[in-house]
């Protein structure tokens, strides 16, 4: 298998890393099945735009490149010079080097207004047409995902912090939205760039009205908090709930379960559902561990219900790992978010038993799961 070189701009934004996180699924599955990775990933933050070398060297060599990164907020003049001239960056790169690759743009549907953002974007991916490559512009909605950054003109990602922090929302009773989720998008990027499709793509987000979808979030977390998993079959509400979740970590993370002790022992709801799921349970001998691998979608949870262990969780491409010491003796559910790369790990000097549930019934043929170790190896 021919390995491709896929530069990603911005590549630690809610795009560009749902982008590279998914080519990072790739390679893991490939890894897995010991064949040879199908992509090689550069991945390009704020400051390669700096360095024009560092830029050079990615693209001097690429198959295609997803232009993810950009400026959506700030004082006008200032935006409406940014984009253009971080397209221009990426031009002069490809220019200097006489590479062409494939180049899909994360252009807006603000282009088309006259706006200092939109003559910011719509300019950008005027630059990008005059380079010689083959362009896909990429014409986006309203993106919404896990690890977007609220209070950062993304009003998904907004709401959602402000119903973790438990604050009223301000909502514009005549706002609307038309939702995409930043996976769906990253994986149109993914498929234009490897297909090389030019042109112009407008893929249709979900009319949402803001009030709508503020009660549709905040019903999650009134289910969620009683320990009740809304009803996932729709794909939409799938990715909606996942990015809700998300937002709760790991600051709200392990939720506490009730307890009723009697006399006989006791009791407790490890965790219920609107909709069809799987559950099973596992033992794991001291020293042992379970897990180092992600998922893309699947709503996962991990609940020991006898002995001690740890339980680690690294969002994919990143360093910090996050750690949550568990026991039977004090259930305490952890929630796996989507695109981290968890493990459980005894260790202690007993077994340890713990309840898995899923939210849907495991399909071997999509089995949803990518081999990434929480923690590296020692070299």
């Amino acid at each position: 298998m021919t390995t491709r070189k896929i530069v990603v701009t911005g590549a630690a934004g809610l795009l560009g890393w749902h982008a590279a996180a998914r080519l990072h699924a790739a390679n893991c599955a490939a890894r897995y099945r010991g064949e040879s990775e199908p992509y090689q990933l550069a991945l390009l933050g704020r400051t390669a735009f700096a360095d024009h070398a560092q830029r050079d060297a990615a693209v001097a060599d690429a198959d295609a490149v997803l232009h993810f990164a950009g400026v959506n907020r700030g004082e006008e003049a200032e935006v409406e010079a940014a984009n253009p001239a971080i397209a221009q960056c990426l031009a002069d790169s490809l220019s200097r080097t006489g590479a062409r690759p494939h180049v899909v743009y994360a252009n807006s549907t603000h282009a088309r207004i006259d706006t200092p953002y939109g003559r910011s974007k719509r300019r950008a991916a005027e630059i990008l047409a005059e380079t010689g490559s083959a362009l896909t512009n990429l014409i986006l909605p309203h993106i919404f995902g896990e690890c977007a950054r609220p209070y950062y003109n993304n009003v998904t990602a907004t709401l959602i912090d402000q119903i973790w922090s438990g604050e009223q929302p301000t909502i514009n009773p005549e706002g609307k939205v038309q939702l995409l989720h930043a996976g769906a998008a990253a994986e149109l990027a993914i498929e234009k760039a490897l297909n090389r499709e030019s042109g112009e793509v407008v893929p249709e987000g979900r009319e949402t009205a803001v009030t709508a979808l503020y009660e549709k979030l905040s019903g999650f977390h009134q289910s969620y908090r009683a320990n009740i998993f809304p009803d996932l079959t729709d794909p939409f509400d799938l990715a909606l709930f996942n990015t809700y979740r998300t937002g709760g970590f790991p600051n709200h993370y392990p939720l506490a379960l009730k307890l009723n002790e009697d006399a006989r022992g006791g009791l407790f709801e490890s965790a219920k559902s609107l909709a069809a799921s799987q559950t099973f349970l596992s033992t794991t001998h001291p020293g042992q561990r379970r897990g180092d691998h992600f998922h893309i979608d699947l709503v996962e949870r991990f609940l020991v219900v006898s002995g001690k262990a740890v339980i680690r969780i690294r969002k994919v491409l990143t360093d910090t790992v996050h750690s949550f010491e568990v026991s039977g003796d004090a259930p305490m559910a952890i929630d796996m978010p989507p695109l981290h790369t968890h493990h459980i790990e005894n260790d202690s000097d007993g077994e340890v038993v713990t309840f898995f549930w899923a939210h849907r019934l495991f399909d071997p043929t999509n089995p949803d799961t990518f081999a990434d170790p929480v923690i590296e190896k020692a070299a």
